[in-house]
């Protein structure tokens, strides 16, 4: 019989270099609904874009990347 399983999301950003991991707060959420949430804690997401999903690691990466502070 074959199985299929869902895998984790995972969110990623960028902030000073560093790349910050964001858990998926509720796999049922849709990636804007997890972005908004995040929006809360880090205001740069209001102005960010979805990149992805990659898979790495087993795991469905997103990157939440922004272009405030940038000039073109």
């Amino acid at each position: 019989m074959m199985q299929t399983t869902l895998m984790p999301r995972v969110f990623m950003m960028k902030e000073k270099n560093n790349d910050i991991v964001l858990a998926d707060p509720d796999p049922k959420w849709s990636v804007e609904a997890v972005m908004n949430f995040y929006a809360h804690s880090y205001p740069m997401l209001t102005t960010a874009k979805t990149v992805g999903p990659e898979i790495r690691n087993d795991t469905l990466e997103y990157r939440f990347e922004t272009t405030m502070g940038t000039k073109g």
